[in-house]
């Protein structure tokens, strides 16, 4: 088996992170199928996140690796983790425990282009204030 099947249909993680050490991670409520984010995951945060139950990533703005849920208490506990054909893309499924946008919303996919690809519209409604919730 070539080093491309093997990463395709083999059985071994082989994840392909990009120059940066990290991999894009979509994140997916698993009783609704809804996007809830994207996220970044290095190496420790993949590890963390298969060994622990609970969605964790790297912030890139911060440098640093981060738990989801550690200040708003918006947990996301993982169903399950899987990887696509060519291990470059982490999707991790699971019960999320409040809303996964910092900013107010559900999910960060709350807004829509309009027909004209001008301007964005606000699909959603918000279901908490950030204020209240990061202090």
């Amino acid at each position: 088996m070539g080093a491309s099947k093997e990463v395709e249909v083999g059985d071994k993680p082989m994840i392909k992170y990009n120059a940066d050490g990290l991999v894009p991670a979509i994140v997916q409520d698993a009783d609704t199928g809804d996007i809830m984010m994207m996220a970044w995951m290095n190496d420790e945060a993949l590890a963390y996140t298969i060994e622990h139950g609970k969605a964790a990533f790297y912030s890139r703005s911060r440098g640093k690796f981060w738990v989801k849920g550690e200040s708003s208490g918006h947990v996301q506990k993982v169903v399950e983790v899987r990887t696509d054909c060519d291990q470059d893309v982490v999707l991790v499924r699971v019960k999320p425990h409040g809303p996964a946008c910092h900013v107010g919303y559900r999910t960060c996919f709350y807004r829509a282009f309009d027909e004209s690809g001008q301007k964005l519209v606000t699909v959603d409604e918000p279901v908490f204030d950030p204020d209240d919730v990061y202090k």
